[in-house]
C-alpha cells in the first residue's frame, strides 16, 4: 500500500525499490492505455504525454470530454469522454493530467469501473487526491521520486517503465 509521506509508486506489501518495479509491472502490464487530459495543443502535457504512449507504440485512448477528436503526431485522434466510455477499462491503464479538482472525480470513476493502475503526472494531484490513488488503485505512480526532479512523469521514467515491467515496444 502506498506510503503518502514518501509519494512512491506502492503496491501493497512491497519495500521501495521493489514497490516502483511492482507498480511498473502493473501499470504497463495493461493491454491498452488511456490519457485524461489528451490535447491537440503541443505546449500542453497532455498532448506530450499522448504523444509519447504513440512513439512507443503503444495502444492508448485520448480521454477529453471537451473535443471530439485531437491532433497528435499529424494524426486525428478520435477522444473518449470517460473512464466508463473506454471498451475495456479493466484492461487500460490511465495517465492522469488533469488539474488536482478534476483529478479526484476522474480516480472516483476510474476506480469505480475497475482500472487497475494510474499515473499522476507532477502537477495533477495534492495530498487527499495522492492518498486517494495509492489507496484505491493497484499501482499508483505519482509524488516525490523519478529522475524528472518533479517526481515521477511518463515522460522522464516511462522507458525505464516499460524496461521493468518487460513491455515490448519500439520507438516511432
Amino acid at each position: 500500500m502506498a506510503d503518502p509521506r514518501q509519494g512512491i509508486p506502492r503496491t501493497r506489501g512491497q519495500k521501495k525499490k521493489e514497490d516502483m518495479e511492482a507498480a511498473f509491472k502493473v501499470f504497463f502490464g495493461s493491454k491498452g492505455f488511456a490519457v485524461a487530459g489528451a490535447s491537440s495543443d503541443p505546449s500542453k502535457f497532455g498532448h506530450k504525454v499522448f504523444a509519447w504512449y504513440l512513439r512507443h507504440s503503444l495502444p492508448v485512448t485520448p480521454l477529453n470530454p471537451r473535443v471530439p477528436a485531437i491532433s497528435v503526431l499529424s494524426k486525428d485522434h478520435t477522444t473518449t469522454a470517460s473512464p466508463s466510455a473506454l471498451p475495456d477499462p479493466a484492461e487500460t491503464s490511465l495517465s492522469v493530467i488533469t488539474p488536482p479538482a478534476v483529478t479526484k472525480q476522474l480516480l472516483k470513476e476510474a476506480k469505480e469501473v475497475g482500472i487497475p493502475a494510474v499515473w499522476l503526472q507532477p502537477g495533477t494531484f495534492d495530498k487527499e487526491v495522492l492518498e486517494y490513488a495509492q489507496t484505491n488503485f493497484k499501482a499508483a505512480i505519482a509524488g516525490d521520486g523519478g529522475r524528472g526532479g518533479e517526481g515521477w512523469c511518463v515522460l522522464v521514467d516511462g522507458e525505464e517503465g516499460l524496461k521493468v515491467a518487460g513491455r515490448e515496444w519500439s520507438k516511432l
